[in-house]
């Protein structure tokens, strides 16, 4: 018989195995159960660009860059708006991950072989306030090896592990409910699923072919969100965010399905904050599709003209890579469940980046002599094979051709008078080096930025101009993502029920905790703070156990 673990975490993400090497770093035992396949190993995080938030790094400091704990205090309180009493401990989160980041975090990464790509991103540049939404300065550090290089550490240390039987990975295994004795959660129940060839993020079967129990003194929920059950999405849309959109892309596999929080739920645990979601609106059909209506998000720099479907211009400050949110709820109040982008080559080249460790093979393997590809002529080879194969794209040498080219791909009526217009009014902006056109004035502003200015903001110009071209429109979806509330915990990662004391033995971290606390973003977050969530919280999880085991 198997000996009974010091620990059980459900969910193979980074959460999860954040939780597991916190237990085995302090010689535990841990067993890991995953209803997917060994293919899967690292969830969500696998799929990511390798974006980490850091306050005052040195890569910051090299670029130019004066950050500091206050003014990320300052960024992030103005964006997460918390106004709610269920906000007591996500504050709480707040405040600890903010100290995370601006302190051991990246000691602490950089001892597991974790490094940075030099040039830090500038996302979720904000809502036009000193106190409001946004990044002030860039943190977006993205990592050397995109979403594999973070998992990597932690998967590496676990297999180590599983050889010397301290730790065991269970795959195909589906928790259905938690086993609570005497108020306690004790252990798990479920369902061993068919074993499945599935590569990794395909959808895989769910034919059962047995039953499971396991029981420890701990058990941690680190199964994810609900971004890939377009049910839930829509049954948690808030109405601020205006009507849910009929067609919407996944930005994550189908087994990001929301069942352990139900579950969870069933067990005592009190869920908070289901409202608030973090959802793109530069989604892009995947032409190579590895799950269902699978999507890629466009990570765009300022200078693209920005329609809504009928043509008509977005509204000062929703530009590009601006905010997020306030361009979902505007659009949705449209009445569309598209956009338009209008651009150059000139910009394609210089502003377009995909997320996804996918579609970034130079950063994500490592290959230095591809990575200098993105600072010569031409787009990435990605962006250039989405130019040339999306569903999404269209391509032109004259204005009259990319309207004809966006009305075809249209599902509501498009306004080439009204666009036109928009497009004129802008191109006559740059007749001068001055002007009143905020989105120029803040193209002008990032190109101050010297890491905007090599890799990442194209010279102001005409959309008309000729020599930049050809014209580019990208028809844009909504793309599901990130659930922003979840499990409540307190700063152990102890799930807490309704009547705000811990529900004993159960522990919850990463997106099914709302990254900590049941929703340490508040209504907004700030890029690159969801995997630093996930990793924060399954090590708070992880430590407090240890502590008690």
């Amino acid at each position: 018989m198997t000996p009974e673990p010091d620990c059980i975490v459900v969910g193979a993400g980074l959460a999860g195995l954040v939780a597991a090497c916190e237990l085995l770093d302090a010689g535990k035992t841990v067993t890991i159960v995953d209803q997917e396949p060994a293919a899967s190993l690292g969830g969500q995080a696998f799929w990511s660009f390798g974006g980490l938030f850091l306050i005052d790094s040195p890569e910051q400091r090299r670029m130019g860059v004066t950050d500091s704990l206050a003014l990320a205090r300052q960024d992030w309180f103005g964006s997460a708006g918390f106004d709610r009493a269920e906000d007591h401990w996500p504050k709480r989160w707040a405040e600890a991950y903010l100290q995370f980041a601006a302190g051991e975090k990246r000691a602490w990464l950089h001892e597991k072989g974790v490094r940075f790509f030099p040039v830090v991103g500038w996302a979720e540049r904000g809502d036009g306030t000193a106190g409001g939404h946004g990044n002030s300065v860039p943190r977006f550090h993205i990592t050397w090896g995109t979403g594999p290089g973070v998992v990597e550490p932690f998967v590496r240390q676990v297999q180590a592990a599983t050889a010397t039987g301290k730790a065991r990975l269970l795959h195909r295994h589906r928790v259905d409910e938690l086993i609570v004795e005497d108020g306690r959660v004790v252990g798990v129940r479920g369902e061993i699923l068919k074993p499945d060839a599935a590569k990794r993020g395909a959808p895989s079967n769910r034919e059962r072919i047995g039953d499971f129990e396991l029981r420890a003194p701990a058990v941690v929920v680190a199964s994810g969100g609900i971004g890939g059950n377009h049910d839930l999405v829509r049954a948690a849309w808030p109405e601020r965010l205006g009507t849910p959109p009929d067609f919407m892309l996944s930005g994550v596999p189908a087994h990001v399905d929301g069942r352990m929080l139900g579950i969870a739920e069933a067990a005592g645990a009190h869920l908070i904050n289901g409202d608030r979601m973090w959802h793109y609106t530069e989604g892009i059909q995947n032409w190579d599709p590895i799950w269902q209506r699978h999507g890629i998000r466009i990570l765009p720099g300022p200078s693209s003209l920005w329609l809504d479907a009928h043509g008509d211009r977005l509204p000062a400050p929703l530009f590009p890579g601006f905010d997020t949110l306030g361009t979902l709820e505007h659009l949705r109040r449209t009445g569309s469940d598209y956009s338009w982008f209008i651009l150059t080559q000139k910009i394609i080249e210089k502003e377009f980046a995909l997320s996804g460790s996918e579609q970034n093979p130079d950063l994500t393997g490592k290959d230095v002599g591809l990575l200098a590809k993105r600072v010569g002529p031409g787009a990435p080879g990605p962006v250039e094979a989405f130019k040339e194969k999306g569903a999404d794209f269209v391509v032109a040498d004259t204005l009259d051709q990319l309207l004809a080219g966006m009305k075809r791909l249209s599902e509501v009526p498009l306004d080439t008078e009204l666009v036109t217009r928009h497009v004129r009014e802008r191109d006559r902006q740059l007749d001068n080096g001055f002007g009143k056109d905020l989105q120029l004035a803040a193209v002008r502003g990032a190109r101050a930025y010297r890491g905007d200015k090599l890799i990442r903001v194209a010279a102001p110009h005409k959309l008309t101009d000729p020599k930049a071209g050809p014209m580019i429109a990208v028809k844009l979806h909504i793309l599901t993502r990130k659930s922003l509330g979840g499990i409540e915990t307190d700063l152990d990662g102890r799930v807490l029920g309704a009547d705000g004391a811990p529900v004993p033995g159960l522990y919850a971290a990463g997106e099914a905790s709302g990254f900590g606390g049941g929703g340490v973003h508040g209504y907004r977050a700030l890029e690159g703070t969801f995997l630093g969530g996930c990793m924060f919280s399954g090590r708070q999880a992880g430590r407090a156990i240890a502590r008690t085991a």
